[in-house]
């Protein structure tokens, strides 16, 4: 699990892609480099597994399920790539539940100045707007955002100077591709809806505060 709030900006140092798969290899400052092999780091909002560190150099073996379904297939070297560790049972949750399971790859459309940082317009797979509101949080290529407004298949957030400072969001242009990951607690309210298997119960979601205290179905 993680939280959105992104702890470094590591750089893309090696990309080997194979057949199938591919090993990356990014380069981080020393506050970093204290993982341990088997441990998990979100890379531009996907879980990876680190599966060896070399003084500051952090490797992950990439599935060829994870190229295909995230924007890490786009990585170059020199290219920076947002990270972040997993949240610890007692870490403070500062931006929204993330898991780190990248549900679509969307597109910057339009890009735009505005009097605090500037905002973003983000395309993204139809089958995914359903689960978005305004107001809602959105996490892009890991980082969590609050959804500014919703138009016809486009997602508008702003980003404010420290997240644009603290993440690859400053480099991010129309034509860009982002990892998109929506709230994952709004899948789980859609099954409740709809009554199917339930993965959660009333009880979890009166606790979470997606349903009222006392709710009871009609």
């Amino acid at each position: 699990m993680f939280t959105g709030i992104i702890e470094e900006l590591g750089v893309v140092t090696s990309f080997i892609r194979g057949s199938r798969a591919g090993k990356l290899t990014i380069s981080v400052s020393p506050a970093f480099a204290d993982m341990k092999a088997g441990e998990s780091v979100a890379v531009n909002g996907a879980c990876l597994t680190v599966t060896a560190i070399r003084r500051s150099f952090i490797e992950f073996d990439i599935s060829a399920e994870t190229l295909k379904r995230s924007n890490l297939a786009d990585l170059k070297v020199g290219e920076k790539a947002n990270l972040e560790k997993a949240l610890p049972v007692n870490g403070r949750l500062g931006g929204h539940m993330v898991t780190g399971h990248v549900d679509g790859v969307g597109q910057v459309r339009q890009r735009t100045t505005a009097e605090m940082g500037f905002e973003l317009q983000v395309s993204v797979p139809g089958e995914l707007m359903k689960y978005l509101v305004p107001k809602g949080s959105i996490a892009l290529d890991g980082v969590s955002l609050t959804i500014a407004e919703l138009r016809e298949g486009l997602v508008v957030v702003s980003v404010v100077p420290h997240t644009a400072r603290s993440t690859n969001l400053s480099s991010r242009n129309a034509g860009d591709r982002v990892n998109v990951e929506v709230d994952v607690l709004s899948k789980y309210i859609e099954r409740h809806v709809r009554g199917e298997p339930r993965g959660i119960t009333e009880d979890t979601l009166m606790r979470v505060g997606y349903l009222p205290m006392g709710y009871t179905e009609n």
